[in-house]
């Protein structure tokens, strides 16, 4: 690989050591180095301008042959919106803090996981994605692309909300609740999670539908293939009752009658994970899973 991209978290001022340290080292190798815009501010002005090139979130990905994210699942999350070239590119995610479900690579792991992609012979999970489709009467279509959520939630004074489901055609019901969140496998660990909603693994051909709080006690989450076409029609709400969220990234009001479509997106994103991890050590980390058991041993 010729040519990295760096991006990290613009107000990450701890990320600024090693996102220098990060170029050095790159730069030893021979390796190009292209550093989003504010990234780039992180580093520190213009004292290394030579030992980088500077890119948009938006030109980014078209440059380099792999790229590290400084930051959390959030900045991941950012990173995966920008990343459109059809050719796979491996996104290296390096958490600070505690260990992410996205950014799994820690600090101290990140030049041997780095090594490890220079040199061809990385881990990675292909991630699915899932796009969204919003159709409104005389308007064009808005489409959008998420590798966790799309989530359809009522405003924060507004009542419930009500939303009509189907999935390939088929009705499935009205939902009566603050809102609904149609998630990937990858998102299972995210908004669906605190909502009650099963944990998928990341590698399931699946798609999870979690009503939020919803009115009736025997709606539960549903799990469908990933090869269904999920509608979602907005049945009875007032005007700015009701938003759309992809990814907790964009969003933006849904008006009576507007409907979103789900399907599993031709994109996915290739994730590098740390070597000697897997998933379920992941899941034990940052859901604590045994820790009350541990400690009642000791």
């Amino acid at each position: 690989m010729s040519a990295v991209g760096v991006l990290a978290r613009p107000d990450l001022a701890e990320a600024a050591p090693a996102l220098r340290e990060l170029v050095a080292w790159l730069r030893r190798r021979g390796v190009k180095v292209v550093l989003e815009e504010r990234t780039a501010a992180l580093a520190d002005g213009t004292a290394g301008r030579a030992e980088w090139t500077l890119a948009s979130g938006s030109e980014i990905a078209a440059q380099v042959d792999a790229m590290v994210v400084l930051g959390g699942d959030g900045t991941l999350l950012g990173a995966s919106q920008l990343v459109l070239t059809e050719r796979p590119l491996p996104i290296l995610g390096v958490n600070f803090g505690s260990l992410g479900f996205l950014t799994e690579v820690t600090l101290a792991e990140l030049y041997s996981t780095l090594e490890a992609v220079l040199d061809g012979r990385y881990r990675y999970e292909e991630r699915r994605m899932l796009r969204a489709v919003v159709r409104r009467a005389g308007q064009p279509d808005l489409t959008g692309d998420v590798l966790n959520d799309v989530v359809v939630t009522k405003a924060a004074l507004s009542r419930i909300i009500e939303l009509d489901v189907s999935v390939d055609g088929l009705f499935v019901s009205t939902f009566r609740a603050d809102g609904l969140i149609v998630s990937s496998p990858t998102g299972s660990t995210a908004y669906n999670l605190a909502a009650g909603g099963p944990i998928l693994h990341p590698t399931l051909p699946a798609i999870v539908l979690t009503p939020i709080c919803p009115h009736m006690l025997t709606n539960r989450p549903l799990v469908v293939s990933d090869g269904s076409t999920i509608e979602v029609h907005v049945r009875a709400a007032q005007e700015g009752d009701v938003h759309l969220t992809l990814d907790g990234q964009r969003g933006f009001p849904l008006s009576r009658q507007d409907s979103v479509q789900v399907t599993r997106s031709p994109r996915s994103l290739r994730l590098v994970t740390a070597a000697g991890r897997n998933y379920f050590e992941v899941l034990r980390t940052k859901l604590k899973w045994g820790e009350s058991t541990v400690r009642e041993r000791s």
